[in-house]
């Protein structure tokens, strides 16, 4: 029988019953158990606690401020990135996914509830959704799958608002959309969803300004949306505290203004890549901080209507489109530094207008 053993007991209780402290040894091939619960049992709680996260069967601790995912902020396990919906020339239902640490080929998840394009898609550690989109008229259907293996989506619920052309950003637990067109009109529109529960979304607020063909990434704390369409090509970027509600707050501006385009990131940094003008253009900001974005580099093929996801180190761009195709083309870069976009492989069916998501990205590392 293996065991565990555990020295210099303290002699007090806590919140939740007796702490130990002043563990000196540890042994055997078994395993010991730690407090469990959902993520409504999150009481009580002192910075540097360590429990089993039921709802959403992660390993989680609590640094004083938010609770982070112990599988997510570390390299315990490889993210995995999902690409879904799209346009080739036909509406797109398709998903499939890459192993973000690797390079190769895109293998075959399963399909969306229903084919549309141009839709936004957003994650926690566990669960990816994607929300709106065209079929072609806009729609505010929101469907999720379960990042960690494969099959087809479920219904989730529906926006506040049925548009396309959209995006969306996440922390651990929380999914917000933003932007949009609608006929006739571009849209300010931000929605939000609790990633782990299913249901309709709930108004945010508004953007600083109102567009569409849009991109976002985020923090755990910020989420950040630059560039679009109102109709004219804009290089605005917009920022909100994910955890609140209410209006964006302006950041600063992107190197070159541009719409359809894609969006990363790590747990500081967030980077732009691609977009309509037709370029190769990567620019970058620091989430926490605001101002302008400063040239990151160029990805290996100009195009515009892809999208991007990440590990908390690695961005990807996958997809795009450029006269008179639609692109397979996948291609990555390291987050924490600068330079052009080395080549990744290519996804199980080329298309533009699509959206992507991941297990890893930076509102969850």
């Amino acid at each position: 029988m293996s065991s565990i053993k555990i020295t210099n007991i303290s002699n007090r209780t806590g919140s939740s019953g007796a702490v130990v402290s002043g563990v000196s040894t540890s042994s055997g091939t078994g395993s010991a158990k730690i407090p469990s619960g959902t993520t409504g049992e999150r009481v009580g709680i002192e910075s540097g606690s360590l429990r089993y996260n039921s709802t959403d069967n992660t390993l989680e601790f609590y640094n004083g401020t938010s609770w982070l995912t112990i599988s997510q902020s570390s390299s315990l396990i490889n993210a995995r990135g999902v690409f879904g919906s799209g346009l080739n020339p036909a509406t797109q239902n398709t998903l499939d996914y890459i192993t973000i640490a690797t390079t190769g080929n895109a293998t075959d998840f399963g399909d969306l509830t229903l084919g549309r394009f141009y839709v936004a898609a957003c994650s926690s550690s566990t669960r990816g959704v994607f929300g709106g989109g065209a079929t072609p008229t806009s729609n505010n259907t929101i469907d999720y799958i379960t990042i960690a293996s494969v099959g087809n989506a479920i219904d989730f619920g529906d926006l506040t608002v049925a548009r396309q052309r959209l995006a969306a950003c996440s922390s651990s637990t929380r999914g917000v959309f933003g932007g949009g067109y609608v006929t006739p009109a571009t849209q300010n529109t931000l929605d939000y969803i609790t990633i782990a529960t299913t249901g309709d979304a709930t108004d945010f607020g508004d953007l600083t300004v109102a567009r569409q063909y849009l991109a976002a990434c985020s923090s755990s704390t910020r989420g950040v949306f630059g560039g679009g369409a109102t109709p004219a090509d804009t290089n605005t970027i917009d920022y909100i505290t994910i955890a609140t509600t209410g209006n964006a707050t302006d950041f600063g501006d992107l190197t070159v203004a541009r719409f359809a385009l894609g969006a990363c990131s790590s747990s500081t940094r967030g980077v732009f890549g691609g977009g309509n003008p037709s370029t190769n253009t990567i620019d970058y900001i620091t989430i926490a901080s605001v101002g302008n974005a400063t040239d990151f580099g160029d990805l290996t093929v100009a195009r515009y209507g892809l999208a991007s996801c990440s590990s908390s180190t690695r961005g990807v761009f996958g997809g795009g489109y450029v006269t008179p195709a639609a692109q397979n083309v996948i291609d990555y870069i390291t987050i924490a530094t600068t330079g052009n976009a080395t080549d990744f492989g290519d996804l199980n069916v080329g298309r533009f207008a699509l959206a992507a998501c991941s297990n890893g990205h930076g509102g969850i590392s």
